[in-house]
């Protein structure tokens, strides 16, 4: 068995989960904050992420609305998961990203997540932000 290396962001979000959820599942939506898709929040659907780097193959994996999504995300020999779960609290939802699947021969692919991710989630709350 290969050892894997997992990469978890965490925010605690002043917007109820359903806002979110759709941040997460509307193809218009995820292109203003992560990448260009064609997303459909339905079990086995297969889409992809396009960005000026390249393609990440995607598919959807497990769906509950409004509480988490799952799916594959496969970009080169990076063989991964993204999981998204979403827990109400008192002002609104934690939002809860982890990625796993990497090798630990695959140092640029961990490290660019790291990186990438915090971004990601900045861009996302820009985008809740102007939500309705």
């Amino acid at each position: 068995m290969t050892e894997t290396r997992t990469v978890v962001v965490e925010r605690d979000l002043p917007h109820p989960p359903e806002k979110i959820w759709r941040a997460l599942t509307q193809s218009h939506l995820i292109g203003e904050w992560l990448m260009k898709t064609a997303f459909t929040p339905e079990v086995g659907h297969r889409f992809g992420f396009s960005a000026d780097w390249g393609e990440v193959a995607c598919e959807v994996r497990a769906v509950e609305e409004q509480k988490a999504l799952e799916y594959s995300w496969d970009a080169g020999d990076l063989l991964s998961v993204v999981r998204w779960t979403l827990t109400p609290t008192g002002t609104g939802t934690r939002l809860r990203m982890e990625q796993t699947g990497f090798r630990t021969d695959q140092p640029n692919y961990y490290g660019g997540a790291k990186m990438g991710w915090p971004r990601f989630f900045d861009r996302l709350e820009q985008v809740l932000a102007e939500m309705d």
